[in-house]
């Protein structure tokens, strides 16, 4: 027996000592990719030698002796921290996944490979100017340059991941750099998903009751336009094959499209008589995040601001004359047209001139470990032809028919970053809009001051829609009607714009913008309803404004939205009902109202208020809309408040949603609050314990930056995953998204990404600040240290005088030409 105690011990003990020899082993190798900041080295490309100081924060400073060679040595510190990030992106974009990652991403290659981004970056090159070409060859040179120092000194491969999957890095080119924001077209576009979850609706819906569920931002009313059964008679109800969401999926689940905020004050608004600006664009969560910040010492004066790892340009941020932030516009850039085929000829498509032969093309995918795929991708004039798996268009699209997407981010002669350069360059406000005139998608409103000048400006190119549209581009429509088909894209002249208001202030939260008729209308479908007010009462509350007053705009947590739905919802509850024993659920419910009650609204992660508001909200939407819709319901995983306000304030008789349809009782809006109410109690207490005082919103609304591919590794996942308790929420200006999936619906999993606050009366004093680190190694001690102070609404300086940035850098990177 003794022996074989000594045995065991010995085996265990080896094991132990064997497990603990590979850890360490992977940890020197995933340390080999640790950059060294603070060196010289000979590369190929650059014209003058360029020096990358880095800050005590790792933003770097890059000076340079022409603006060719600061973007040189951007592209050399994007790889240097986010190389790994970068090849992703583009391999996300040109649908080339699978090669690393096998089968589990073969859905998300064939949507890319469907749509053709990468093709048709590939093409925009040729339509370029001399210099934003110019720019991005010294960008993609200076990233090339960093890949030949990793292979020269055996730098760890670049980055850990690169230890785990194929290590070879193709070289960096113009066509990557203009794919990259093509992608991020996609991922900040939303109307493809509102516009087949629309027409779902309306196969099952009444006509009267699909404005409750998808109602006009209020304004002037629309007329009633024709449905997916007026358009396709005959088309059955068919609901979606219930599939995970494919791996690295790029494609957003809906509302969980781009979001922003950005608010202008004019000089005579501010208090030091200088103009302010603010900016937080919202993004999905991840480690790390997708903004990189970074100072360009131009030939034309510094920039600094956030830039995106494989883009060579500031898209939020500031020069010494000059600040601009972006919101997500919401214009509706995108179609679907229903192609039907030749039931003589499959190859064929109807169009108002008869039938049409498809584009095709062969597109070969390789899967690692498995034979390839073979895709056989067809295009009509209106766009690329996309399966009925994609977007769920299966549902809407009837039999002998195929969808297609027209889409402004598909254009070939796309000269959007032409935008950011000149921005980056440009001294007045005059200039700046002048710029924007070059923009294609995704559609933002450019928010931009010149220190004494404010102004908002949609940019993006707006299809050109014939007034006889079917759907008004609402829903999905027949693509064989000529009046359903775009007939071009209007002049940049047609983009709204806005320029020093007579208020002295601008401001977007993804609101309406315009209350035009179509075809003019921009969009049907807006971003938001609710942060407006909130942003509305902030702004308009001050005489004057200061840099600390628009940050504490941006970090505002109250919500409008339970301000308005709680006492609307609750008002037979309130203080109603005899005493109820403890441990019973009417005395629970008397115990989550009497809180409720007392509360202001504000969406602090310390509080339980929040937790009961979001799950009661959440319940009751389901026990309102389940009977109606079925598994459509599903579909409907955030509350909508402007649909519980009409059911509540029984607008055009919306309050028929409350009587449940397979029973015999008649149901009031009372019953369901109430029943709702305990449900949501119900999960909370088999989730947070039986004491309400206890929970807190930030349990369960916990912001999760998820590193894409390691994340979900046993172990690894806890390494390189950030989790964090944080406040705000779908509806409050300091906007924390929830996930609204199951298990976990009120995770944090879009938010503000990037914030920035510019005062023109002392630009120096300016700051800003991303949601996790510089780096994108977990190893780095730069890898989530902007994650706490973003946590804790802190910022960074913004600093422009190059004396700060080298006293305080951590390294200076020196690159020198060859020779």
């Amino acid at each position: 027996m003794e022996r074989l105690f000594r045995w065991s011990f010995r085996v265990v003990a080896g094991a132990l000592v064997l497990a603990g020899l590979a850890v360490v082993a992977a940890l020197w190798l995933a340390s080999r990719s640790l950059p060294d900041y603070d060196r010289t080295e000979t590369v190929r490309g650059a014209a003058a030698p360029v020096e990358i100081v880095r800050n005590t924060h790792n933003v770097p400073h890059i000076f340079g002796s022409s603006d060719a060679d600061v973007f040189f040595g951007l592209g050399y510190a994007h790889a240097q921290d986010r190389l790994w990030q970068m090849t992703m992106l583009r391999r996300t974009a040109q649908g080339r996944l699978s090669e690393l990652f096998g089968r589990r991403t073969l859905r998300t290659d064939e949507l890319l490979r469907r749509l053709g981004l990468y093709r048709a970056a590939s093409a925009s090159v040729a339509v370029q100017d001399p210099e934003t070409l110019a720019m991005l060859e010294a960008y993609a040179a200076g990233v090339n340059a960093r890949i030949e120092v990793i292979n020269r000194d055996a730098s760890g491969r670049g980055a850990p991941e690169f230890f785990l999957f194929s290590p070879s890095i193709a070289p960096w080119q113009p066509a990557d750099s203009i794919a990259v924001a093509k992608l991020m077209a996609l991922q900040l576009s939303g109307h493809v998903a509102e516009e087949v979850l629309r027409a779902r609706a309306s196969l099952v819906l009444p006509d009267d009751r699909l404005p409750d569920l998808h109602p006009d931002i209020p304004g002037p009313g629309t007329v009633k336009l024709a449905g997916m059964r007026d358009l396709f008679p005959g088309l059955a109800v068919r609901h979606a094959t219930a599939t995970p969401r494919p791996d690295l999926w790029p494609v957003p689940p809906r509302h969980l499209a781009g979001a922003s905020n950005a608010f202008a004050i004019a000089p005579d608004r501010a208090a030091a008589g200088g103009a302010l600006l603010a900016n937080d664009p919202h993004m999905g969560l991840a480690a790390p995040t997708v903004w990189y910040l970074a100072r360009l010492e131009l030939e034309t004066g510094g920039v600094i601001g956030g830039t995106i790892p494989g883009m060579p340009v500031v898209m939020a941020g500031r020069s010494a004359r000059l600040g601009w932030g972006l919101t997500s516009t919401y214009l509706d850039d995108q179609d679907v047209l229903i192609e039907q085929l030749d039931p003589e000829d499959s190859t064929r498509y109807r169009t108002p001139d008869g039938w049409a032969t498809f584009e095709t093309e062969r597109s070969i995918v390789t899967i690692k470990d498995e034979a390839p795929v073979t895709l056989t991708l067809r295009r009509t004039v209106n766009g690329p032809v996309l399966t009925g798996s994609q977007f769920d268009l299966g549902t809407v699209t009837p039999r002998g028919h195929v969808a297609a997407l027209a889409w402004t981010a598909l254009s070939a002669e796309d000269t959007s970053l032409r935008t950011w350069l000149e921005l980056m360059r440009a001294g007045t406000l005059d200039a700046a809009l002048a710029a924007a005139a070059h923009y294609v998608a995704p559609a933002q409103n450019l928010t931009v001051t010149d220190g004494r000048r404010i102004a908002m400006q949609v940019m993006g190119r707006q299809p050109d829609r014939d007034a006889a549209h079917q759907s008004q581009g609402r829903i999905p429509a027949p693509g064989w009607i000529a009046a359903n088909r775009w007939t071009g894209l209007k002049p940049f002249d047609a983009n709204p714009v806005w320029i020093d208001p007579e208020g002295g202030m601008l401001g977007n939260t993804n609101n309406k913008l315009v209350d035009r008729p179509f075809p003019d209308h921009v969009s049907h479908y807006w971003g938001d309803s609710q942060r407006v007010q909130r942003m509305t009462r902030l702004l308009s509350q001050r005489e004057v404004h200061t840099r600390e007053s628009l940050i504490e705009a941006q970090l505002d947590t109250v919500s409008v939205t339970a301000r308005a739905l709680l006492p609307l919802v609750g008002r037979d509850l309130w203080f109603t009902g005899e005493a109820a024993p403890a441990g019973t659920p009417e005395r629970r419910r008397q115990i989550a109202l009497d809180l409720l009650a007392a509360w202001n609204g504000e969406m602090s992660e310390h509080l339980p208020e929040p937790l009961i508001y979001a799950a009661w909200m959440r319940a009751l939407q389901e026990r309102l809309i389940r009977d109606d819709l079925g598994p459509l319901a599903d579909q409907y995983d955030h509350v909508e408040p402007l649909f519980i306000e009409r059911v509540y304030r029984d607008i055009d008789g919306a309050g028929a949603w409350c009587d449940v349809i397979q029973s015999t009782a008649q149901e009031s809006c009372t019953d369901l609050a109430r029943q709702a109410l305990d449900d949501a109690l119900q999960s909370l207490e088999e989730r947070y314990g039986a004491r309400l005082e206890g929970w807190r919103w930030g349990d369960a609304h916990e912001a999760r930056h998820d590193h894409p591919v390691l994340g979900d590794i046993p172990f690894v996942g806890a390494v390189v995953n950030i989790r964090q308790s944080t406040s705000g929420g779908d509806n409050t200006l300091q906007r924390g998204r929830t996930s609204g999936e199951l298990p976990d619906p009120f995770a944090s999993v879009h938010a503000a990404t990037y914030r920035g606050v510019y005062d023109f009366a002392d630009p120096e004093s300016s700051v800003f600040i991303t949601s996790t680190g510089q780096s994108g190694h977990p190893l780095s001690r730069h890898y989530d240290d902007l994650g706490e102070l973003w946590r804790r609404g802190e910022y960074i300086p913004m600093t422009l005088d190059p004396e700060l940035a080298r006293a305080g850098a951590v390294g200076i990177t020196r690159l020198v030409p060859e020779g």
